[in-house]
């Protein structure tokens, strides 16, 4: 094979799986002249850093859209807007509140930035999902510690949770804290029937990967602004990290995605998806499958499968591909550009999973020792280790159990018995520590 990516992603095409991953276009949207404006920046095409022609125009454009302050294009993922969300938000203090449940790229952020994390639980009922963190906890510790600066979390989690944003920006308000929202999942919350934004909701920023749930080109995200006084510095924030080389057909699909909410079918398409999904979810429940509860996206479908064997041969046989499956639970991510029968498929396979009791854990524990900041812990000298020998030592990384999503150890913490014990649970076999 002298094109293994190339040749190995056309086989995957003639599967002819059901897409219910990312990203949200499903490959069943754009024009096809799309790949043939790979240009860069000219003097007609403008430049994403320093811009003032047609990527301020639908900067602003997107700004309409998402009712912010200010929006920048990123075609280098969510994880290049959290990098300049942070940047802007560590200019007010470097100690930040952290919703345990955080991406790596926010922990590396961290490092990067000098950040000082402090961390905050989410709760589950059952150990089988997230679960979210109570606004109570978050007035507790703002009471208790003066020199946190802002509040980071990330809603929709992975199983489609949602966070009270709207509780939780009061409370920010109240104590003078900044909201920071990792939206990477939840892009198209502005669309729903209940407009479930973060910045509508309240916060000061959010990060949103609008390819995740959005037809956009995979690497294309922005970051909304809420907060006008961020607005100003965002360009040369995100130019710390950013290539100086963007991609114009990114850029060119959030453009076109831009102009379809805008202009075209969008909204009305992604309402018509909600109703679609609650069919199916509700199918799911009179199979008796469990689901998260709460407050959670409309139009993500996420159950329990422990009555499932092998997860990916189940669904396969159904010439079905979820966003994921972990052993206990299986996401579908569902946009307007997955077909009837895509829908069908995965309603015929819901229908005869047999389900059992799923197997509880318990995910809440006593956050480790810290004895590094993560910038210390990352830039050190590290080794790999097997966990079974990993006792005292001081974790270089995140280890995060899928489910419940939630980091066992972080970069520059002790780690215990405890810890021991959870990552050998979860298959954890090796860890980076500091040497």
């Amino acid at each position: 094979m002298k094109t293994p990516i190339y040749s190995q992603l056309l086989k995957h095409k003639l599967l002819d799986y059901s897409p219910f991953h990312t990203p949200g276009h499903k490959n069943n949207f754009f024009p096809k002249n799309l790949f043939e404006l790979d240009f860069t920046e000219l003097p007609d095409t403008d430049a994403l850093y320093e811009a003032e022609g047609i990527i301020l125009e639908t900067e602003k454009n997107l700004a309409k859209l998402f009712s912010a302050k200010r929006s920048i294009i990123s075609s280098g993922g969510c994880t290049l807007a959290i990098q300049t969300m942070l940047r802007l938000a560590s200019q007010r203090g470097k100690k930040i509140l952290f919703a345990r449940n955080i991406h790596r790229s926010a922990v590396n952020a961290c490092a990067l930035l000098g950040i000082i994390p402090k961390w905050i639980l989410p709760k589950s009922e059952n150990g089988l999902f997230t679960g979210r963190i109570s606004p109570q906890n978050v007035e507790k510790e703002f009471l208790n510690d003066n020199e946190i600066s802002a509040l980071y979390v990330t809603s929709p989690d992975y199983y489609g949770e949602l966070t009270d944003i709207k509780a939780l920006s009061e409370i920010c308000r109240k104590y003078n804290k900044l909201l920071l929202v990792d939206n990477a999942h939840g892009s198209h919350l502005a669309f729903l029937k209940e407009n479930q934004h973060p910045v509508h909701l309240g916060a000061d920023m959010s990060a949103c990967s609008l390819h995740k749930t959005m037809p956009v080109l995979t690497g294309g995200a922005v970051l909304n602004i809420g907060n006008s006084k961020f607005a100003e510095n965002a360009k040369n924030a995100m130019s710390l990290f950013g290539s100086t080389s963007p991609s114009y057909p990114i850029m060119a699909s959030i453009d076109i995605c831009c102009d379809y909410m805008l202009n075209g079918n969008g909204i009305s398409d992604y309402r018509a998806l909600e109703e679609r999904v609650a069919n199916i979810k509700e199918s799911a429940k009179n199979h008796r499958i469990i689901q998260p509860e709460g407050s959670c996206d409309t139009t993500r479908i996420c159950i329990n499968t422990n009555g499932i064997e092998n997860q990916i041969e189940f669904f396969h046989s159904y010439n079905i591909e979820p966003e994921f499956f972990d052993g206990q639970n299986a996401v579908f991510i569902c946009t307007p550009f997955n077909t009837e029968k895509d829908f069908q498929r995965l309603e015929t396979a819901i229908s005869n999973i047999k389900t059992i009791p799923p197997i509880q854990k318990n995910i809440f524990f006593e956050l480790p020792e810290i004895k590094l900041s993560p910038r210390e812990a990352i830039l050190s000298e590290t080794e790999i280790i097997s966990v079974e020998n990993s006792l005292g030592k001081i974790s270089a990384e995140s280890a995060c159990p899928c489910p419940p999503g939630i980091p066992v150890i972080m970069p520059g913490e002790v780690i215990n018995k405890n810890t021991v014990s959870q990552l050998l649970e979860y298959k954890f076999k090796y860890i980076t520590v500091v040497k």
